[in-house]
């Protein structure tokens, strides 16, 4: 029989990512536009209980009232009924000139104070019950903060204090990025006030060209700063606000320049203040950062980067539907996604000779070359290639790490491994099973823990064949050995992110 879960391991798993992709007899375009569908693993004692709920959004309600997909979504534009009058046809078409984004939350689940919501890169979020999953309520961002996009990809902070970052377009003064925190206390007892009602501006980033802001994912945090990458690939915000009238979908506003540079934006998260030093480095796209931190005078930061930003065709319907073999072959062409090491020295000293690498730390072949204008031109480490999804043990967060963990991809949109890469080594274990997809893992410390990756990973896994039905799988961190797997009798969709909700102490 299956070894068991670890007593020790009490708390909820709760995911979020697609799960509809059609409504009466109208389907979607993209993978990244399907409904959102929240599940949740909740161990106790042992035993894992599984549960899911469609996200209930106004643009989940809207649909499945109309019984046809009524709402645009990142790949798919829907258009009015044309049988409609003149007038009313004018005026849904200036409603769409700035878009009213969907509020089909479908990336991550986010904490602010006590409150869990369901997250993707728009303005509204919607707040779930993590016990039940039920839909509370939506929430608008721009009802407490001037933001018209978000990531769903914050940092937490030792107290519980929630940093991230946004962009402006529309409102006062320049468009701008912003940083921001909402505290660890800002939920209300009686649960009648958001959350976001506390949140301060950290800081703000002008765009360096104001109708192309970057588009960003994720960005990275230390004890003391908060790095913005400020990448090549950007949205367009013109073809975004006539996206509607010339018949495209806003996932064609995106557009990579393989000519430009990508800066490195440094700012102080206590004073709000930029580091002066212009670093920059060669064009890359970037969703997902590792971890960062600071080491002997350096700002050391971990990415996953692309070549260029075709990821998100991969992710198109039609493509997802081919054979894996036909796929992989068709595909070649898609870079793979290369886990790099900058690092960038606070201490610049503009009198340093020109040319020089400032880059002393000896674990890294990561360098910093000082350039004749003063500025400083930044080459990265190749830590590994063919990695995506990545996590950390979270307590390492801004710290000197050594460990993570993510999906091994292999061109094709379904991962079939994990992978644990040890830094220091340079070296990497893996866990696979014949036509087994895992999602994305995530490190739980075992209680105590004191080494980096003392504790388990969790993945849920699914696959295509009939005769293996869903499972919990459980592997310990050290060897990505299986300690446990829980078989679960109900159909589990391949989703994005999730978060862990470690249990209540004291049960």
């Amino acid at each position: 029989s299956r070894s068991s879960i670890p007593s020790w391991l009490q708390g909820t798993l709760l995911r979020n990512g697609p799960g509809l992709f059609s409504v009466g007899s109208s389907e979607y375009n993209h993978w990244f536009d399907g409904m959102s569908l929240i599940h949740s693993f909740t161990f106790t004692d042992g035993e894992v209980t599984y549960r899911s709920k469609f996200l209930k959004s106004d643009t989940y309600k809207r649909n499945t009232q109309a019984d046809r997909i009524v709402v645009s979504e990142f790949g798919t534009m829907i258009y009015p009924d044309p049988c409609k009058n003149i007038f009313s046809r004018a005026f849904t078409h200036l409603c769409n000139v700035i878009p009213d984004f969907t509020d089909n939350n479908l990336i991550n689940i986010i904490r602010y104070g006590q409150d869990y919501y369901a997250s993707s890169e728009v303005n509204y979020m919607n707040q779930i019950d993590p016990t039940t999953l039920e839909t509370v309520g939506r929430i608008n961002y721009r009802n407490h903060i001037a933001l018209n996009l978000a990531t769903a990809h914050p940092h937490y902070d030792s107290e519980g204090n929630t940093y991230n970052m946004g962009t402006a377009i529309m409102g006062l003064g320049r468009p701008k990025y912003v940083i921001f925190k909402v505290p660890a206390d800002a939920s209300d007892k009686e649960q009648k006030k958001p959350a976001l009602r506390k949140v301060q501006q950290v800081c703000s980033i002008p765009f360096r060209s104001t109708l192309f802001p970057s588009y960003y994912h994720s960005f990275g945090m230390t004890d003391n700063y908060i790095v913005f990458v400020e990448q090549p690939f950007k949205l367009d915000i013109v073809r975004l606000a006539t996206a509607y009238f010339r018949g495209v979908n806003w996932g064609s506003c995106l557009k990579f320049d393989k000519d430009d540079i990508t800066l490195f934006h440094v700012v102080n998260r206590k004073t709000g203040k930029a580091v002066s030093t212009r670093f920059y480095g060669d064009a890359l796209v970037v969703f997902h950062h590792i971890n960062a931190y600071e080491d002997d005078g350096h700002l050391v930061f971990d990415l996953i980067t692309y070549k260029d930003s075709h990821l998100y065709d991969m992710f198109y319907i039609q493509n997802m539907r081919q054979e894996t073999s036909k796929f992989t072959e068709s595909n070649k062409t898609f870079s793979p996604p290369i886990c790099k090491r900058f690092v960038l020295p606070l201490n610049v000293n503009k009198e340093s000779s020109k040319g020089s690498n400032l880059v002393t730390l000896t674990d890294t072949t990561a360098r910093a070359v000082m350039q004749d204008n003063g500025s400083v031109y930044c080459q990265p480490d190749t830590l590994f290639e063919g990695l995506e999804l990545p996590g950390i043990n979270y307590k390492f967060n801004t710290k000197k790490y050594r460990y993570f963990y993510g999906s091994r991809v292999e061109w094709s949109p379904h991962p079939n491994k994990i992978a644990k890469i040890d830094i220091v080594t340079r070296k990497h274990i893996e866990w696979r099973q014949d036509s087994c997809y895992p999602s994305e893992p995530v490190f739980v410390a075992s209680p105590g823990a004191v080494e980096e990756d003392d504790g388990v990973i969790l993945s849920s896994v699914i696959s295509p064949d009939p005769n293996i039905s869903p499972f919990m799988l459980v592997l310990d961190a050290k060897n990505f050995k299986e300690i446990a797997r829980a078989s679960i009798p109900a159909s589990v969709h391949m989703d994005l992110h999730g978060l862990f909700i470690p249990a209540a102490s004291g049960h």
